[in-house]
């Protein structure tokens, strides 16, 4: 830090920081007394400026030391927790780089005799965007979940990268059938025939993480899906998430100034986040916790969630009663199901801003994929694995929040983001409220890409349209992280719950634009937002 701290005094016309032999010497041929009275109030300002330095570098030198200590210990017990799937997942990442390295020899030979000479990619080798996407595609789950993120984040990183990670979305290779009827066995403690009709050895869909199969329950006949934690994927996240906690510690002990940027404490949350994805009760009972909160509110006939059968799920499996239905972006479909999309869109919205007050937590997850309109006219919220719980504090800045955005108060908005905000310093509110303004004026602004596709039955001669949005995540990201990196240059760090609830606003919005354009889902009378419904549950 004592570097960055001369940088600064040069780049301020100040004299660098130099060792008493290389400071400058002054030669003086006449009027020593004179010019030494002169110069001496310089080099005593010199040699003050040095004297500061080294007590800077000093003290921090020996703040250092004294989280020496702490830095060892955390290290040490998080290798301890790692145990000896960290030494295996070294070899595997060795090896996934020997193959992606490899791959990058064979395809600079070929190139080597070309007149046109190396391409960027080849030059750059492993750190190019596209042998680094290989590389994290090779490594597996966690790392290609951190693809995702360098995907959804163009303000973070360059373009070349953020492109090349949009692949990291595709759909994940599925694992054998043999491998999944293995671990179900396991796991439900028998010969899965004796509890299922039959298991679709196709599976309904793959992600980096699990595998989903559809099946029946034998005996009962009820249509179910199966989701089964991918084989070892657990023990490679542990791995993986450790070795990446370790990384951030030794980086704020090297850095401390990334301390202020909270490196370690986001990587925290990273990995219990993501760990606890894997852990398939704890899905279970946020599935039952919401379908407790339908109940209580009399919302059973309007919405629903899928019905978790205990007796054949576990950590690793969970089964799930089957629903059938489109996602909310299939306007065509929903139109077939429904007479009003636009009242199938309140209702949804109803019910989660319902379960931000009257639920322990709130689906924090509300992608096209999770929200569907069901066959039975309900809305039906799919996958609980990402949820978001709201402290007090946060809680009643949100409320003021959300009325804020309804009346486009950017005063207010900027005042309850204050009071949700950790902060060691004033703000000026009138100019984040300005700040503000001129972020939520560019929602306006993103693009959402309607898909129109007409065809014509050769039976009835008549004509469907069909209508389907298709969102664009890195708009949406980038929108965030502008609301994100502003009120961070405001000295301003938000919880995680805010992070999750500005993210499904914006998932609402988009929604909004497709099924109901002329709503605006903050003034809406047919809308209860919180506030409303605290008033009338009193």
């Amino acid at each position: 830090m004592a570097v960055v701290s001369v940088l600064r005094g040069v780049s301020h016309g100040r004299l660098p920081l130099l060792p008493h032999s290389q400071l400058p010497i002054v030669s003086v041929t006449a009027r020593p007394r004179n010019i030494a009275c002169r110069y001496r109030p310089s080099v005593l300002r010199i040699f003050a400026r040095y004297s500061q330095a080294q007590d800077l570098f000093t003290s921090r030198l020996q703040d250092r030391l004294e989280n020496l200590p702490k830095l060892v210990e955390d290290i040490v017990q998080t290798s301890l927790n790692t145990g000896p799937r960290g030494a295996l997942r070294l070899a595997q990442g060795v090896q996934a780089v020997v193959g992606v390295g490899t791959e990058w020899l064979q395809d600079v030979s070929k190139m080597a005799n070309s007149t046109t000479g190396l391409q960027t990619q080849l030059q750059l080798g492993l750190l190019s965007p596209l042998y680094l996407r290989k590389l994290f595609e090779r490594m597996g789950a966690t790392y290609i979940k951190l693809g995702q993120f360098i995907a959804s984040a163009p303000t973070l990183f360059p373009p070349e990268y953020v492109q090349e990670f949009q692949y990291c979305f595709d759909r994940a290779p599925a694992v054998p059938f043999e491998e999944i009827q293995t671990i179900l066995r396991d796991e439900l403690g028998g010969p899965i025939d004796t509890l299922f009709e039959y298991i679709d050895p196709t599976p309904v869909a793959s992600a980096s993480i699990a595998q989903v199969h559809g099946a029946r329950i034998r005996g009962t006949g009820e249509d179910v899906v199966i989701k089964v934690l991918k084989p070892g994927i657990e023990d490679i996240l542990v791995a993986d998430l450790n070795f990446i906690y370790i990384a951030a510690r030794i980086l704020e002990f090297l850095s401390p100034d990334l301390s202020r940027a909270s490196l370690v404490a986001i990587v925290k949350d990273i990995r219990e986040s993501m760990l606890e994805e894997v852990d398939f009760n704890k899905e279970a009972t946020n599935i039952e916790s919401f379908r407790r909160y339908l109940e209580a509110m009399g919302l059973t006939r309007q919405a629903t969630a899928p019905k978790v059968y205990r007796q054949y799920s576990t950590k690793r499996v969970l089964t799930m009663e089957r629903m059938y239905g489109v996602p909310l972006t299939d306007l065509d479909s929903i139109k077939s199901l429904v007479s009003s999309p636009e009242n199938s869109l309140i209702t949804a919205l109803n019910v989660w801003f319902g379960s931000l007050l009257a639920c322990e937590s709130f689906h924090a997850d509300v992608h096209a994929g999770n929200l569907w309109q069901l066959r039975d006219g309900r809305i039906g919220f799919l996958d609980f694995g990402i949820v978001g719980r709201i402290s007090p504090k946060t809680w009643t800045a949100m409320e003021v929040f959300l009325q804020s955005i309804a009346i486009e108060d950017y005063e207010s908005m900027a005042s309850a983001l204050i009071d949700m905000g950790a902060t060691g310093k004033d703000v000026d509110a009138k100019a984040f409220a300005r700040d503000l303004e001129k972020i939520f004026l560019s929602i306006q602004d993103l693009d959402t890409e309607i898909t129109v596709a007409a065809a014509r039955d050769t039976n009835t001669n008549a004509t469907t349209v069909a209508a389907n949005v298709a969102f664009d995540e890195r708009q949406m990201n980038a929108l965030f992280l502008d609301v994100v990196r502003v009120s961070e240059s405001y000295g301003l760090k938000f919880p995680r719950e805010f992070a999750l609830l500005m993210k499904q606003l914006l998932y609402f919005d988009r929604y909004t634009r497709l099924l109901a354009p002329n709503m605006n889902m903050y003034r809406d009378q047919r809308i209860k937002l919180v506030s409303n419904r605290r008033e009338r549950n009193k």
